[in-house]
């Protein structure tokens, strides 16, 4: 058994998340920690809500709110959606808690007693309108390098290049729209990126054979633009005020907190059950655990280079990240997701229009790994019609009803298999083996194109043996093929598990069977584990299909891409 710590980009506080985000690192990571606790590994899978910066302040200004208020507001939203979703976290915590403020100061104070931290006074944007110093992600303008106009402060979104607000062109304020800007002197505290440069880059190096491109790409770009020294502090109220004396009325930046909240979060789960859990097993044994993340490619730059050069930075013995798994975006009917101008499926509203695990398994059958990919409610429909409700549904209706139907809800016994049985099993295990492959690598797309692959076998079996057919003057002969199929079901249930599990659980239930260990999996075992006297439930059909109707509907109510 090995010891995996599961992570995702932890959602900022304010408002709630569209599919995008689900798909870009919340669903693939809850898939991966359930496919290896299936694999009887020991995983620690970990997430919370990011809760420092302006983004709070201002959502909780607009809101009427206090900020804490507005945050144990949007925790809530966030843990309902999440669960709604069957996001399978050992712990959902907060970036706010007092574990993370222990965490952030102990990081600061050692990057400091090693000489990492300088003092500056610089030249920072104040809205003079908003009567506030913006924080770098509150001011918008044009984005010096490739020209996009809606270039944030701290990062250019589309060219993933990191800014200072200085930098843009034709800057306003984000929350006024103001461009009554001036620059004001404020002293401030920085990381020294530039003293870490080449040991993080030998630390990047070792990465290459195993990050995707996506992470190792841009990781490699920023290390060969030179690392800057980059601005923890700010000129904010909400936020951990700085433990530096002349710095008490300055807050740590929130993208210097945020990453150490994956620490602060452990030591919530500790605080859980302190009697069996310690959260230095997971973050100082670094030989024993295997890290892997999930990031969107906006979030990759500050976890493959600024928080393992924190941690670098400590001189101890902390556990890095193993293995970065970038994605890219997801589109929706060809622009981008917007709340406020109805375009857009989001998730607490998903989960009310289709169970979680339709939008399970569309969204990571067609995950943005390699490149964007786009979401269109005529795509989803089809995924769902044809392989949710046409394939795998139909493929246990059919099974079930033919054999409650001809030979009662029993599991039919007796019979040897033929050739034709061997060879489907032959089929089942190299793609089962492929699967099994493929999720151990994070190849989601694959994993779910073999997944698929053998559902379609299982169509394609009874649909060559004709039990229908045969059970007319061969009894024992369809007994052995609808045997055979009861037990693809199962195979179907334990398989689909990671990635619908609701559904894989309705499934095992209707053979009164339980869910099982990945570890050790055998097709061969596997189709004779239903020998026959087991009793069975036809039940009701596992999907629904979407109409005509109920798709102009949907198109209609979630607007679609101007």
């Amino acid at each position: 058994m090995s010891k995996i710590l599961v992570t995702s980009a932890l959602p900022y506080i304010n408002g709630v998340p569209h599919l995008g985000h689900m798909v870009g690192c919340l669903l693939p990571s809850d898939i991966y920690a359930r496919f290896m606790r299936m694999m009887e590994n020991e995983v620690l899978y970990i997430a919370g809500t990011d809760e420092h910066g302006t983004t709070s302040e201002v959502g909780a200004l607009k809101a009427g709110m206090s900020i804490e208020e507005y945050c144990d507001m949007y925790h809530q939203k966030h843990a309902q959606t999440y669960k709604d979703f069957r996001l399978s976290f050992d712990c959902f915590g907060r970036t706010s808690s007092e574990e993370n403020k222990e965490a952030t100061y102990h990081i600061f104070e050692q990057l400091d007693k090693n000489g990492y931290i300088e003092e500056r006074t610089i030249k920072q944007v104040y809205s003079i309108d908003d009567k506030m110093f913006l924080a770098d992600r509150y001011i918008t303008g044009t984005c010096p390098y490739c020209g996009y106009d809606k270039a944030r402060g701290d990062q250019c979104e589309n060219c993933t290049k990191v800014l200072e607000p200085t930098d843009l062109k034709d800057a306003r304020s984000s929350i006024s729209g103001s461009k009554n800007l001036e620059v004001r002197e404020t002293k401030h505290l920085f990381l020294n990126l530039p003293k870490l440069q080449k040991e993080l880059e030998a630390w990047v190096k070792t990465k290459e054979p195993f990050w995707p491109d996506v992470a190792y790409t841009i990781a490699q770009k920023w290390l060969k633009e030179g690392l800057q020294e980059r601005c923890i502090t700010r000129d904010l109220k909400w936020g951990f005020p700085v433990n530096k004396p002349g710095y008490e009325d300055k807050v740590f930046y929130v993208w210097f907190d945020a990453p150490i909240g994956y620490i602060g979060i452990t030591k919530q789960w500790e605080a859980q059950n302190k009697a069996e859990r310690n959260w230095k097993d997971w973050w100082m044994n670094p030989d024993e655990v295997r890290h892997v993340e999930f990031m969107g490619k906006d979030n990759v730059p500050y976890h493959s280079i600024t928080f393992p050069a924190t941690l670098l930075g400590t001189k101890e013995n902390w556990t890095q990240v193993d293995f970065l798994k970038g994605f890219s975006y997801l589109t929706y009917e060809g622009g981008k997701f917007s709340k406020s101008e109805n375009r857009g499926i989001f998730a607490e509203d998903a989960v009310k229009e289709f169970d979680a695990d339709y939008w399970r398994y569309w969204l990571i059958a067609n995950a943005p790994e390699s490149s964007d990919s786009a979401f269109t409610w005529d795509l989803f429909a089809g995924a769902v019609n044809k392989d949710l409700n046409g394939v795998l549904g139909n493929f246990v209706s059919r099974v079930l009803k033919m054999t409650s139907s001809k030979l009662g809800n029993i599991v039919p016994e007796g019979g040897e298999n033929i050739e034709v049985d061997n060879q489907l099993i032959a089929t089942i295990r190299e793609k089962t083996d492929n699967y099994i492959k493929y999720m151990e690598l994070m190849e989601f797309r694959k994993a779910m194109a073999e997944l698929r692959a053998i559902w379609v076998e299982g169509n394609n079996y009874i649909s060559v043996t004709e039990p229908w057919a045969v059970i007319k003057t061969d009894e024992q002969r369809a007994k052995v093929i609808l045997r055979n199929c009861i037990n693809l079901i199962r195979i179907f249930a334990i398989l689909s598990a990671p990635i619908m599990p609701n559904v894989a659980q309705k499934m095992l239930d209707k053979l009164g069977q339980k869910l099982i260990s990945l570890k050790n999996f055998g097709i061969e075992k596997e189709m004779t584990a239903l020998k026959g006297g087991e009793s069975f439930e036809v039940g009701d059909m596992l999907f629904e299909r979407i109409s005509d109707d109920k798709l102009n509907e949907l198109k209609e109510k979630y607007g679609s891409a101007k």
